[in-house]
């Protein structure tokens, strides 16, 4: 299947070095600690954060830190072919992934026998909700204010018709040669995730990890924008409207 056409334009009119429109809204669940909601592309992600709270049981309780815990979950109706509700093996591969690249950057000793519950819901499935997932799930611990090293972007990169191309779509991802999902530490230039479906040369691969540190920090910018617009927009609400200055009687 020919996903990329001679001149250089993919299936769905992107450049191979152009991501999806993506959208970040945080703090959108009144009920949860922190929460966040991603577009990215067609997929619509929610994330919410409870926490810290003691840990049940409490034999999983570390008395030197808390466990932060990642529930990754496909809505029944998020994909086109209805998916059976309640994990799968790959639901609970991604949550062990997405807890571990958290946990590395959550100050988890200031809380100790503590957990961090973390929940990814994926209203909307279209290739990439494992990268959508961590991006929306640091947003919503910052919102939360549990104190981090940094946010988490994630992208994947993938190899289309021979050619290494940013942020796969389904079509993509589905019928193209490779796939490499990424989530890194902007800041520090740390990776916290990778994992490759596929194969690339080295040059490829190297291209595709060039891509991808790239398209994070680009993520990174709109992850910071989200929670800067959430609390502009809290402080504003909260200030008290100037009173009208009263008539001074002649």
């Amino acid at each position: 299947m020919k996903l990329i056409s001679d001149d250089g334009i993919r299936y769905d009119g992107r450049k191979v070095d152009e991501l999806r429109p993506i959208r970040i809204e945080a703090g959108v669940l009144k009920r949860a600690d922190g929460s966040a909601y991603v577009e990215f592309g067609k997929n619509k992600v929610l994330a919410a954060v409870y926490g810290p709270r003691e840990c049940h049981p409490r034999h999983m309780q570390n008395p030197a830190k808390a466990i932060v815990q990642c529930k990754y979950n496909m809505i029944a109706f998020s994909v086109g072919d209805r998916k059976r509700p309640g994990p799968d093996r790959r639901s609970v591969e991604i949550s062990k992934i997405i807890s571990e690249a958290l946990d590395y950057v959550v100050f988890t000793e200031n809380f100790p026998r503590t957990s961090i519950d973390v929940y990814i819901e994926v209203l909307q499935a279209n290739a990439g909700t494992r990268c959508a997932g961590p991006t929306a799930a640091s947003v919503a611990l910052a919102d939360a204010g549990i104190p981090m090293k940094d946010l988490v972007p994630s992208v994947a990169v993938g190899k289309v018709n021979d050619q290494v191309v940013l942020d796969l779509q389904k079509e993509e991802d589905n019928y193209g040669q490779a796939d490499l999902p990424i989530a890194m530490i902007p800041r520090t230039g740390e990776i916290l995730l990778m994992q490759m479906d596929g194969h690339m040369t080295r040059a490829e691969f190297d291209r595709a990890i060039e891509l991808g540190v790239g398209a994070c920090k680009r993520i990174y910018d709109i992850q910071k924008d989200a929670l800067a617009r959430r609390y502009t927009v809290e402080k504003t609400e909260e200030e008290p409207a100037e009173e009208a200055p009263s008539e001074q009687e002649g």
